[in-house]
């Protein structure tokens, strides 16, 4: 009797301790057909995603007492069609997100890899949310050269001041020469009600391996806001990219500004429905070339989890500039070095 009062009382206290942590598994599948045309036409199922990214992702909370919590996050990126991890284009792998971390009431504390501050701040004033073949170039990766995540990284995210909130983050470049691949930013964002404005700051270092090579860094300034009307929400961003040449040969290389201006507008339509428009406009210094980009869309929500979607987008180059859709067919290439179209209709199922 003695060792089966023990034994509940053992139970009693597990569950306790299970009932102070917690654990989640989430994710979204969002793919379908995607038909690029450019010099050439090419149709295929879509990759990463058109409405949302698709990705599967763990985070956890500990209770620890006192208001204090441990967490942590990992999230994996995936192309539904193949299954592949899409950062590496192989086996899965936690490059969307992988943090650990503690919050309180002094705002949470996160070290490893994770989206920005700065991009979190302004990213979110793209109609099309940075996904599909309608979102904005402007924090694309092998175009712009802007990655919105940083890794090896230190970041702070303040509590809520009446809607104010402002983070940080320090990336460690971990080469020889201290100063390369080093990472820093800031961001600032205030909600109240349905005005939405957000800021940010962001300084990447090139890699000059031992001052041997030429590299670039990398400082960029965006600012965005929004504001709900109810019946649509218009949103505008502006983001401003100087690329420095670095390494001994820098004064050989002359320095290259990057500017994005995006106007987006999303409305309600019925109970279900969400129609959304964007245009953006992209233009290098140095009359290295200008392009234009319009999208249109809209999103039919079956479920609080499952939609329907269709987007079509067209982008303009000029001067020499050879943007492309995000998330266009590889081969469609540019009609007349100049133009491209898209569509996507697909379907996103989050769990």
């Amino acid at each position: 009797m003695k060792k089966s009062l023990i034994a509940l009382a053992a139970l009693a206290a597990s569950g306790v301790a299970m009932a102070q942590s917690s654990v989640t598994l989430y994710g979204v599948l969002d793919t379908g057909l995607t038909y690029s045309k450019g010099e050439e036409s090419v149709y295929g199922m879509t990759h990463v995603g058109g409405n949302v990214n698709s990705r599967l992702g763990f985070r956890g909370v500990e209770d620890l007492g006192n208001g204090l919590k441990a967490t942590f996050n990992l999230e994996a990126g995936m192309g539904v069609d193949d299954g592949t991890d899409y950062f590496t284009g192989s086996g899965m792998a936690f490059r969307r997100t992988s943090t650990v971390g503690l919050e309180g009431g002094f705002g949470s504390v996160r070290l490893g890899r994770m989206l920005t501050t700065s991009y979190l701040a302004v990213g979110r004033y793209d109609a099309f949310g940075d996904t599909g073949i309608g979102a904005s170039l402007a924090w694309n990766i092998p175009q712009t050269g802007y990655a919105p995540r940083t890794e090896n990284a230190i970041s702070y995210t303040s509590p809520n001041f009446s809607g104010f909130k402002f983070g940080a983050e320090y990336g460690f470049g971990e080469q020889k020469r201290a100063g390369d691949n080093r990472y820093f930013g800031l961001g600032a964002t205030y909600d109240n009600g349905p005005l939405s404005l957000g800021a940010g700051y962001d300084r990447l270092n090139g890699n000059t391996v031992d001052s041997t090579t030429t590299a670039e860094d990398q400082i960029t300034w965006q600012l965005g806001g929004a504001y709900n009307f109810g019946v649509a929400k218009l949103m505008a961003f502006y983001k401003h990219s100087k690329y420095q040449a670095a390494g001994l040969n820098a004064a050989l290389f002359p320095d290259v500004k990057f500017k994005t201006f995006g106007l987006g507008v999303s409305a309600p339509v019925g109970a279900a429905g969400e129609v959304k428009a964007s245009f953006n406009n992209y233009k290098m210094s140095d009359n290295l070339g200008k392009a234009n980009q319009l999208s249109l869309g809209y999103v039919h929500n079956l479920s609080k989890r499952t939609a329907l979607y269709s987007t079509y987008s067209y982008i303009k180059n000029k001067d020499g500039l050879a943007f492309q859709l995000n998330g266009a067919m590889a081969g469609a290439g540019l009609k007349d070095g100049e133009k491209q179209h898209g569509l996507q209709l697909g379907v996103r199922h989050a769990f």
